[in-house]
């Protein structure tokens, strides 16, 4: 005498549901699986009723995934969001060159002092090619920009339009793959340059506040942020 669960267990070799895959694209991703970059393939999927092994009629669509070519995980589209390791590595160099010339610019200041601290802090990032000679002559190109805006955007003022909006654009995609942690020291980075000649001119500090709201930080916490680092460790 068959059982319950028998009787399933042939009705679903009997007929069952089915998805067929179809890729649609291709490339390379951050697997949450592996833990690394690795390449992917993107899929569309198709339900079928199936008789004896044999698709007949259309069950809709299974929507769209992920899948990594090393481990064969299926993942939400939305996975591509996270950028590679590499990519991620040039976001944090490029984050922080724009918070270094950021700063430059609003501090008006080039002397030796100030462009060896900001050199020191772009070749930490991994920015090995950048030196105080290619910093001065960057920021001699972006001393035209300065407060070349109508006066109705303060972070125009303090560091150029285009910069401005660079440290933007630059800072305001990185924010969400970083902890807390990374924010607060990518902040810290730009307050090592601005006090390398001394306190904070207030165009320094107004730039680094738009930093650290770009990074998604509060308020009160960029001004103890900024504070702390006046301060001798």
């Amino acid at each position: 005498m068959r059982t319950a669960k028998g009787q399933r267990a042939i009705r679903l070799r009997i007929y069952g549901i089915r998805t067929a895959w179809d890729t649609v694209g291709d490339g390379e991703f951050f697997c949450p699986c592996c833990g690394g970059d690795r390449n992917y393939r993107r899929l569309t999927g198709r339900r079928r009723l199936t008789v004896l092994g044999l698709p007949l009629l259309a069950r809709g669509s299974a929507g769209s995934v992920v899948e990594c070519a090393a481990c064969g995980t299926h993942f939400e589209p939305g996975t591509l969001d996270q950028p590679t390791t590499n990519r991620f590595s040039a976001m944090l160099r490029e984050a922080v060159h724009a918070v270094t010339l950021a700063v430059l610019a609003a501090g008006g200041s080039t002397s030796r002092t100030v462009l060896e601290t900001a050199a020191a802090v772009a070749r930490d990032a991994g920015l090995d090619d950048c030196s105080q000679e290619r910093l001065f002559t960057i920021v001699e190109v972006l001393a035209a920009d300065t407060g070349s805006g109508d006066g109705t955007d303060p972070d125009a003022e303090a560091c150029g339009a285009a910069l401005a909006i660079e440290l933007h654009e630059t800072l305001k995609p990185l924010a969400p793959h970083l902890a807390v942690a990374g924010r607060e020291a990518l902040l810290l980075r730009g307050a090592r340059v601005a006090l390398a000649d001394g306190p904070y001119t207030q165009a320094e500090r107004q730039v680094l506040t738009t930093v650290g709201s770009a990074l998604q930080l509060c308020p009160a916490d960029t001004a103890k942020l900024l504070e702390a680092a006046r301060t001798p460790s």
